[in-house]
């Protein structure tokens, strides 16, 4: 009787943990996804590295977290990003900054044999997302050329609404933020080049056609 008893409680217990089983929410996976158009900027002729980038140690995780109040936060377990946020970031930003440059020569660090012109690091202080509202990326970024010379720093803050609803639309809401990021560092980029070109320029040595001066009356 007694084992009868046990089996039968063994059954019981086997079927609870099917039922809480298949009673949980299987888990969702989401991506950063470039997102950026063509403008009509002439196409960039050199290489640019992304990365490292940073982001605030409450969203350095897998879940979701949704701001739900002005200090409260939940952390979904069953949204997930598919990747860690800092490579998607990185990602993302080398993929915008390709398009926005005109050039396939956008890559994201480490990378071993590339010789970038330009470098480009990211300090995410703000990624929020919040609940059926907007997505809030605020980033401080840094060019550096990598022949030298004082790096050029902006600060970017990106707030786009949600044009929908669910996990879904937070991560596009989040990649088009990105855009906003990468347009700024596309615009220092750029800058910095026709800098760099500038003084090139002024530092060729003068022609003899330019040493003679005006001809003497």
């Amino acid at each position: 009787m007694a084992s009868r008893i046990t089996h039968a409680l063994s059954l019981m217990l086997v079927a609870a943990a099917a039922v809480g089983c298949s009673a949980s929410a299987p888990a969702r996976f989401y991506t950063l996804d470039a997102a950026a158009t063509p403008d009509s900027a002439p196409a960039a002729s050199y290489a640019v590295l992304v990365g490292p980038v940073s982001i605030p140690a409450s969203v350095d995780r897998p879940e979701f977290v949704v701001q739900v109040a002005p200090n409260r936060v939940d952390v979904d377990e069953f949204n997930l990003w598919a990747s860690p946020l800092n490579d998607s970031i990185a990602r993302v930003v080398a993929g915008d900054l390709a398009v926005l440059l005109g050039t396939p020569d956008v890559a994201v660090a480490p990378l071993a044999n590339f010789s970038p012109a330009y470098r480009v690091t990211i300090n995410v202080q703000r990624f929020e997302s919040l609940a059926g509202e907007a997505a809030v990326v605020e980033t401080v970024w840094t060019v550096r050329a990598t022949a030298g010379g004082e790096p050029r720093s902006g600060r970017t803050l990106a707030r786009e609404p949600l044009q929908g609803s669910g996990f879904d639309a937070l991560a596009a809401a989040h990649s088009r933020a990105l855009v906003r990021v990468s347009s700024d560092i596309a615009a220092a980029i750029r800058a910095e080049a026709v800098q760099a070109a500038e003084v090139t320029k002024g530092s060729h040595p003068k022609s003899a056609k330019d040493r003679k001066g005006a001809p003497q009356k």
